[in-house]
C-alpha cells in the first residue's frame, strides 16, 4: 500500500480509527493533527506499486555496526568500506543493528534514539550507507535503557519521562504473561515519591515503555521521521509483540499492538511511499502471521520457524516437519511478504518450532547442538517454569554434524542450508557470520558470560579480508560459494519475493519445490538433498515440460533428458530453470 492514492482528508480518517480504538478516551481529532505534526514534511509521495516494492535482486545482509573492526577506523567506516570493495553487486539492503548509545544487550538498551554511537561513528556514517543499499534499521520500541534520560526523569518525577513507565503493584497477579526471559518481571526501583516496581520484559535494563500515554507514541513518530530523514528505508519494529501491557493478559499481540502497528504504517508510508515497515515477533508461527493483519500492518515478517526446522531437517536427514509446515504457509498478502533467515544476531529460536517439532525431535535437536558447542538459553512459561527458548551457536558450528554424530560433510551441508533459504519464497537474509563460516566465539562468551556472545564474533579487517582472499581457508571457499549463488539467485524471475510456490513430495530426504515468476515467463524447480548419502531422482516425477531447455543453473549445465535421472550427491542442491 502507498499513500498516493487517498487524499490527506482520507489518510486523517483512517488514522483517528487507529486512534479511537487504541486511545478511546483522547480527543482524536487533535491527536491525529500532532501525529501528522510529529512525522514533519514529506520525503516523497511518488507511488511505488506493490509488486515493485521489492524483487528478485533484493537479498539483505544482517550485521551490527561493528562485526568488523579496523584499527584506527571508525567500525561504520570500516564496515561500509569493507561493503564497496567486497558485496556491493551482491547485496540490495543492509541492516545495521542498533548503533545508538546503549548500556547493554548489544544495543537494545537504548540510551538516546536520536544520536549514533561516537564509538560506531556519525550520522554521515549512516547517510552514506543508505546512499548505496536499503538500509533498515531497529526501533526499538518496547523499552528503553534504564540509564536514558527519560527513566532518569522518571526517577526524579521529571517530563519529559516521569509518565512513560508503567508502575505496577507488586501484589498483582501477572502470572499469565508471557515472559522471553527467566528475569524478574517487575524491578523495584527508588524514586522521588517512594519505591515503585516498573515492568522489565526482557531485563532490568530494558525498562518497558507506557504506550498508554500518547505522548510516548509521539515521541516515537518523532524518532521514526527523524530515521527516515537521515535515509532509513526499512524500518524494523523490535519486541513489539509485548507493546501493550494489560494486567489479567498474557501481555503479547493485544488488539492496542496490531492498532499500533497499523497507524505506524500508515504514517511511515505518509512520510516516505517507499519506506517498509517490518516486524520482529519470535514467536509461534500461527502468532507470527498475524502481523500481516489485513495488508495494513507489516510489509515484512521473519520467517522464523525456517531456522529450527531447517536445521532439525538437515539434523535428521528428513524434510517431513520442514514440509508439513511450508504446506501450512498461506502465500503473503498483496503488498507483503517473508524475511528469510537461518541465522541471526540472536540464536535459534525455540518458540516459533512450538506445535511444529515433537518434544522427542526438539531435545534431540538440543542435545546435538550441545555436542557442537551451543548453549541452550531459557525463559519462564506461563506455570513459572523454565523452557528451551533458543539455540546459541554459530551456524557453520552447528553444521558439524548430524544426530550420528560429526563428518565431513559440514561445508556442504552449511550451503545446502543457505541454498534453500534463498530459494524460497520471500526476501533472503544472512547473518554476516554465516558468510564468513563464523566458528563459535568462545573467548566472546567466557568473557562476557552471555549466551549470544558465542555468534557475535568481532572480526579484525585485515585478518578477515586476508582469509577471503586465501584460496586455502574455509572463509574463502564459503564466501564466495555464497557470493555466486546469490549472484545467479538475483537475475531469475523466479525468485522474486511474491513469484508462486508449491511444495513438491518426492522421498524423505528430498526437499522440493517449485516456483514460476509472476508473469509465468520462468520456472524454476528447487531440489534438495538433505542427506548424507547420493539420492536419484527419477525426471519423469517432475514433469519437466518437453518445450525448450531445462538447465541446471548452479552448475550451468544442460539437462539432456528430462525423463531421466538426477541424482544429488550428500547435501546437493539443484536449480532446475526453463524460460517460457
Amino acid at each position: 500500500m502507498t499513500t498516493d492514492f487517498f487524499s490527506i482528508d482520507k489518510l486523517n480518517s483512517k488514522i483517528i480509527t487507529c486512534l479511537e480504538r487504541i486511545y478511546p478516551q483522547a480527543d482524536q481529532d487533535a491527536l491525529a493533527r500532532l501525529c501528522l505534526n510529529a512525522m514533519g514534511d514529506r520525503i516523497t509521495d511518488e507511488a511505488t506499486s506493490l509488486e515493485h516494492l521489492w524483487s528478485e535482486r533484493d537479498c539483505l545482509l544482517i550485521t551490527y555496526g561493528n562485526s568488523i573492526r579496523d584499527h584506527g577506523n571508525k567500525p561504520l567506516v570500516t564496515l561500509q568500506a569493507f561493503l564497496h570493495n567486497q558485496l556491493k553487486d551482491i547485496f540490495s539492503a543492509v541492516h545495521v543493528l542498533p548503533f545508538f548509545p546503549h548500556s547493554s544487550d548489544d544495543g537494545f538498551a537504548v540510551m538516546d534514539y536520536l544520536q549514533v554511537d561516537p564509538e560506531l561513528g556519525d550520522w554521515k556514517d549512516i547517510n552514506a550507507l543508505s546512499n548505496h543499499f536499503k538500509l533498515m534499521a531497529d526501533l526499538v520500541i518496547n523499552h528503553v535503557s534504564s540509564q536514558s534520560q527519560w527513566f532518569r526523569n522518571f526517577l526524579y518525577g521529571k517530563d519529559p519521562g516521569q509518565d512513560y513507565f508503567i508502575d505496577v503493584d507488586p501484589n498483582l497477579d501477572l502470572s499469565m504473561v508471557v515472559r522471553p526471559r527467566t528475569s524478574r518481571l517487575l524491578r523495584p526501583v527508588e524514586t522521588s515519591s517512594g519505591i515503585r516496581h516498573v515492568w522489565c520484559t526482557f531485563s532490568d535494563d530494558q525498562v518497558d515503555l507506557n504506550f498508554r500515554n500518547s505522548k510516548v507514541l509521539l515521541e516515537f513518530l518523532r524518532i521514526i521521521a527523524r530515521y527516515l530523514e537521515e535515509g532509513i528505508q526499512w524500518i524494523r519494529l523490535d519486541a513489539v509483540a509485548f507493546l501493550w501491557k494489560e494486567p489479567g493478559t498474557r501481555c503479547i499481540h493485544l488488539p492496542q499492538t496490531h492498532e499500533i502497528i497499523k497507524l505506524l504504517r500508515l504514517l511511515i508510508e505518509y512520510k516516505n511511499a517507499r519506506a517498509l515497515l517490518i516486524t520482529e515477533t519470535n514467536v509461534p508461527n500461527h502468532e507470527n502471521l498475524s502481523y500481516f493483519g489485513s495488508s495494513n500492518e507489516a510489509h515484512i515478517i521473519y520467517n522464523f520457524s525456517l531456522p529450527p526446522l531447517l536445521l532439525h531437517a538437515l539434523m535428521s536427514g528428513d524434510v517431513n516437519y520442514l514440509q508439513s509446515w511450508m504446506m501450512s504457509m498461506p502465500t503473503p498478502p498483496t503488498g507483503c511478504t517473508y524475511l528469510n533467515f537461518t541465522a541471526s544476531h540472536d540464536g535459534i529460536g525455540l518458540r516459533p518450532a512450538e506445535g511444529l517439532l515433537s518434544d522427542g525431535e526438539l531435545n534431540t535437536l538440543l542435545d546435538t547442538m550441545k555436542k557442537f558447542g551451543g548453549q541452550i538459553s531459557s525463559r519462564n512459561n506461563s506455570e513459572g517454569i523454565d523452557q528451551p527458548y533458543e539455540i546459541n551457536i554459530s551456524l557453520f558450528d552447528a553444521m558439524r554434524g548430524t544426530y550420528k554424530g560429526e563428518d565431513q560433510w559440514q561445508i556442504r551441508r552449511f550451503i545446502c542450508s543457505q541454498t534453500i533459504m534463498m530459494a524460497l519464497q520471500g526476501i533472503p537474509a544472512f547473518y554476516i557470520h554465516s558468510l564468513f563460516a563464523t566458528p563459535n566465539d568462545e573467548d566472546k562468551l567466557q568473557a562476557t558470560q552471555q549466551n549470544r556472545s558465542i555468534n557475535r564474533k568481532n572480526w579484525d579487517y585485515r585478518q578477515l579480508t586476508e582469509l577471503l582472499a586465501d584460496p586455502e581457508s574455509v572463509q574463502h571457499g564459503v564466501f564466495h560459494q555464497i557470493c555466486k549463488l546469490i549472484r545467479i539467485r538475483n537475475v531469475q524471475p523466479a525468485f522474486h519475493p511474491n513469484a508462486i510456490q508449491f511444495l513438491l513430495y518426492i522421498k524423505p530426504e528430498i526437499f522440493a519445490f517449485w516456483r514460476q515468476s509472476v508473469h509465468r515467463s520462468q520456472s524454476i524447480f528447487c531440489l534438495n538433498n538433505l542427506s548424507d548419502i547420493p539420492q536419484p531422482i527419477d525426471l519423469a516425477e517432475i514433469n519437466l515440460i518437453e518445450t525448450g531447455d531445462w538447465i541446471n543453473i548452479i552448475k550451468g549445465q544442460l539437462v539432456e533428458d528430462i525423463n531421466g535421472t538426477l541424482v544429488l550427491e550428500p547435501y546437493e542442491c539443484a536449480w532446475l530453470a526453463h524460460y517460457a
